[in-house]
C-alpha cells in the first residue's frame, strides 16, 4: 500500500515543500505523487529471463501483455537479467476497477520493492513508456536509464474508440471459435497488425467459452487516463525512440521533450509504425543495447 505521508496534504505543507526543492512545476508532480497516493499498489505477472547481469524491467502497452516481448526479453538476457510484467487490468496481472498512470508506477515501484531491485534499467512502449516516465520522474533513484518507445510526455486525444468499439462487438456467448473472432473484429479493423495483436489476448477462461485477457470494463471507463501528459521533470537520461511510421512523436514534439528531459536523446526507427519493437526488432535492439552499453 501505498500510503499518505505525514498526514493529510494542505496547502502550508506544499509551502513548506515548494520551498524545499525550489521549483514549483516538480513540486506539484511529486506532491501529488507523494503526498496523495493512497490507493492500494497490485502485485504483477512477470517472467524473468537470465539469472544474472544489471536488472532491465519491460513494460508493455495499452491491450498488450508481457507475452508481446518474449524474443526481445530472450535477447537482451544474454547482458541483462530480464523481468517482463504484465500491468494492472492487463494480461495475468490483477484486474480491478481503478485504473491511472499514477497507479501503473506506483505498481511497478511496488514490485521492484518486493524483488529487492535497487536500480534498474527500464524499457516502456506506448502507455508502458508513460508508466516509465512516471516512475523515473516520481523515483530517479529507481532508475538507471529509461527507454521510451514510440509514445511523448505530451497530452493525446483520444483515439482509440474503434478499436474499444470492435473489442466490446464481441458477444462471447456466442461465439465458438478465435477465428470467428477474428471474422467480426475484421470487419470493424482494417489493419492486419493491429488485428493480430488483439487477437492476442483472446484466452480460453473456461471449456467452450472465450475471453479477453485484459480488463476492458476498467480501460474503457479509464481510457481517457492514457492521453494525459506526463508531469515534472525528469533527471534520469532517456532514450526516446519513434516509428518513421508513426504519428505519436513528431519532429514538432522535440523541444518539449529536451526541456522535459533534458538528458534525453531522440532516434527514429525507419519503415516501422507504433510497435516498432515487433515491425523492426534488430533495429530496435541495436539502439536499445547502443543506449545500455
Amino acid at each position: 500500500m501505498v500510503l499518505a505521508i505525514g498526514g493529510p496534504p494542505n496547502k502550508k505543507r506544499k509551502d513548506r515543500w515548494e520551498k524545499h526543492i525550489n521549483c514549483e512545476i516538480l513540486s506539484d508532480f511529486l506532491f501529488k505523487t507523494y503526498f496523495c497516493a493512497v490507493e492500494k499498489t497490485v502485485p504483477l505477472n512477470f517472467k524473468v529471463y537470465g539469472e544474472t547481469g544489471p536488472a532491465l524491467v519491460i513494460v508493455h502497452g495499452l491491450f498488450g501483455s508481457l507475452d508481446n516481448w518474449a524474443s526481445l526479453a530472450k535477447r537482451f538476457s544474454n547482458d541483462f537479467q530480464v523481468f517482463t510484467v504484465d500491468q494492472r487490468n492487463h494480461g495475468l496481472s490483477t484486474h480491478t476497477d481503478e485504473f491511472s498512470i499514477d497507479l501503473l508506477a506506483e505498481d511497478l515501484k511496488a514490485f521492484l520493492d518486493e524483488r529487492d531491485l535497487k536500480k534498474v534499467n527500464l524499457i516502456g512502449h506506448s502507455l508502458g513508456g508513460k508508466t516509465g516516465m512516471h516512475l523515473a520522474i516520481a523515483h530517479p533513484d529507481r532508475v538507471g536509464k529509461l527507454v521510451v518507445a514510440d509514445i511523448a510526455p505530451k497530452a493525446y486525444p483520444l483515439h482509440h474508440q474503434v478499436i474499444l468499439d470492435a473489442l466490446h462487438s464481441l458477444d462471447f456467448g456466442e461465439l465458438s471459435s478465435r477465428k470467428e473472432a477474428e471474422l467480426l473484429m475484421g470487419q470493424r479493423i482494417q489493419e492486419p497488425s493491429t488485428l493480430q495483436f488483439l487477437l492476442k489476448n483472446l484466452t480460453w477462461k473456461e471449456e467452450g467459452k472465450l475471453a479477453w485477457k485484459f480488463n476492458l470494463k476498467s480501460l474503457t471507463k479509464h481510457i481517457q487516463e492514457v492521453g494525459k501528459p506526463q508531469e515534472g521533470i525528469c533527471t534520469v537520461e532517456t532514450l526516446f525512440l519513434r516509428g518513421d511510421r508513426s504519428g505519436y512523436i513528431h519532429e514538432s514534439d522535440y523541444q518539449s521533450i529536451y526541456q522535459q528531459f533534458p538528458f534525453s536523446e531522440i532516434h527514429t526507427l525507419i519503415n516501422c509504425g507504433h510497435w516498432l519493437h515487433a515491425e523492426q526488432p534488430e533495429l530496435f535492439y541495436q539502439e536499445v543495447s547502443r543506449f545500455l552499453a
